[in-house]
């Protein structure tokens, strides 16, 4: 079971989006507990705080730091309380990692050897240090983007008005699926809270730091919560785990969060959902992906410099798709729709661009996901390619945009160096002039949802775009 079903199901079943976080830290061990040594003293205290919760609670999350500084001690522990957690809740792990040499190896041990079900991430390194994490598709990440410690200097960057807090939640939203990448918040401050769900109103956050003396609580959950009255992922305070009573508090915390839930929910009453504004004799079958492209920003005609220096008449990012769960979900039927005619082994996407939709068809499609490395790092474990495979394994390669076809061609021979095979590449987008004929001399087979000239074709008809621009587009070709 994925991350987000196991989350989902246990939210359900025990109606509750409150965590607790199993933090083995001496300060906070309870009186009765102390004449038991360290150690058993706080394994024995954990174990209760699970026993008196774990069907009140959506999840638990252990901090593995407080764990570490226990050193071999303290790693038995963790062993011991992910033992005691029953498997049907999520659990979390705080490791706030963020060193790119030791990302493969790291993913591969927690969510491999300990089996934990999703785990809080460094942002600095960018998609490199998450994309290791990714390629587990029924797994999670929560990426940190704001803390409650006064970094202003570094979180408020440039300015309050557009700070470097807001820059990680709209980078970070590119890097995977809502189902697979939250978000981590720690803040009293309600508009902070307001600002990153106008953002993400997508993705699950999960929240820290929220008791702070003067904190409106009951603000921060309206904030929080997305219109259906969830996305937000709630902690139990630290101070409650040393109550006696811990059950009937937790009780008590839930109950506040569900009138909350309960009047977002309501005053959000209304489904907004994209309806097509044109009718056509003759439809395309994907006519709706196109209009809902452009209406969303995805599609832009005028004059846009590439990189390699010409001028297009047009430009396409296909980026924001991932955060309109709608249109994603048309689009991996798409490609699903072509990769169901093929044979293959495995799915890999090229970086970065594509690593979200290959996560997407990976769970759809259940074929294992891997990708080549967009440069072989000279330190950690130097991986050409990222995930588990066998050579001789058949691979089929998902990228976004076929233009020239030289970057999904560089993916496709890294594969091969390991001992892949790769015969299909597809594309949802196909710029035309001749690339298809290039691959296929060599010795690639590509195949695309849609063309630019289908694209124009239907914005043409639709009165989305002029006859100018068609014509502009016509030159071009």
């Amino acid at each position: 079971m994925s991350f987000i079903d196991k989350l989902t199901t246990t939210i359900a079943r025990n109606q509750s989006l409150l965590f607790v976080g199993l933090d083995p830290n001496p300060e906070m061990l309870p009186s009765g507990y102390r004449d038991r040594g360290l150690v058993r003293g706080l394994g024995n205290w954990l174990e209760w705080a699970i026993s008196e919760t774990s069907d009140r609670v959506c999840a638990y999350k252990p901090t593995l730091g407080f764990y570490l500084a226990l050193g071999k001690a303290g790693l038995e522990l963790l062993d011991r309380i992910l033992a005691a957690i029953p498997a049907e809740v999520p659990v979390i792990l705080d490791a706030k990692h963020g060193d790119l040499n030791t990302a493969s190896a790291f993913a591969q041990m927690v969510f491999e050897d300990w089996n934990v079900d999703a785990i809080t991430l460094n942002p600095y390194a960018g998609q490199d240090e998450v994309a290791p994490f990714l390629i587990h598709p029924d797994k999670a990440v929560f990426v940190l983007c704001r803390t409650s410690n006064p970094a202003e200097a570094l979180q408020e960057y440039p300015n309050p008005k557009s700070p470097f807090y807001l820059q990680v939640v709209k980078e970070a939203k590119m890097w995977g699926i809502p189902e697979q990448l939250g978000l981590e918040v720690g803040s009293t401050s309600v508009d902070v809270w307001r600002q990153i769900r106008a953002i993400a109103p997508e993705r699950w956050l999960l929240a820290r730091s929220i008791w702070g003396e003067g904190c409106d609580f009951e603000a921060i959950c309206t904030a929080g919560l997305n219109g259906n009255g969830d996305g937000l992922l709630i902690p139990v305070s630290q101070d409650l785990l040393g109550c006696e009573n811990l059950g009937v508090e937790v009780k008590n915390l839930n109950d506040r969060v569900d009138l909350l839930r309960h009047q977002v929910s309501q005053d959000n009453a209304k489904c907004d959902l994209w309806m097509p504004d044109v009718c056509f004799l003759e439809e395309h079958p994907h006519q709706e992906i196109i209009l809902q492209l452009f209406d969303i920003g995805c599609i832009l005609f005028g004059e846009f410099v590439q990189a390699s220096g010409e001028i297009f008449p047009y430009y396409i990012d296909l980026r924001k798709i991932i955060s309109n769960p709608q249109l994603f979900h048309q689009v991996l039927n798409a490609y699903a729709e072509i990769l169901e005619t093929l044979t293959f082994d495995r799915i890999a996407g090229i970086p970065y661009g594509s690593l979200p939709t290959a996560t997407g068809l990976s769970l759809r499609l259940h074929h294992p996901m891997i990708f080549p490395r967009k440069e072989v790092k000279a330190h950690g474990t130097r991986r050409l390619v990222e995930g588990n495979f066998q050579p001789g394994e058949t691979v089929a390669v998902v990228d976004d945009i076929l233009i020239s076809g030289k970057s999904v061609m560089e993916g496709a021979e890294k594969l091969k160096s390991v001992g892949l095979v790769v015969e299909d590449i597809v594309v949802f987008i196909d710029h035309e002039r001749g690339v298809k004929d290039r691959l296929k001399a060599n010795g690639y087979r590509a195949h695309s949802v849609l063309t630019l000239s289908e694209i124009t074709e239907i914005l043409g008809r639709s009165g989305r775009i002029s006859s100018q621009e068609v014509t502009a587009f016509s030159r071009y070709e």
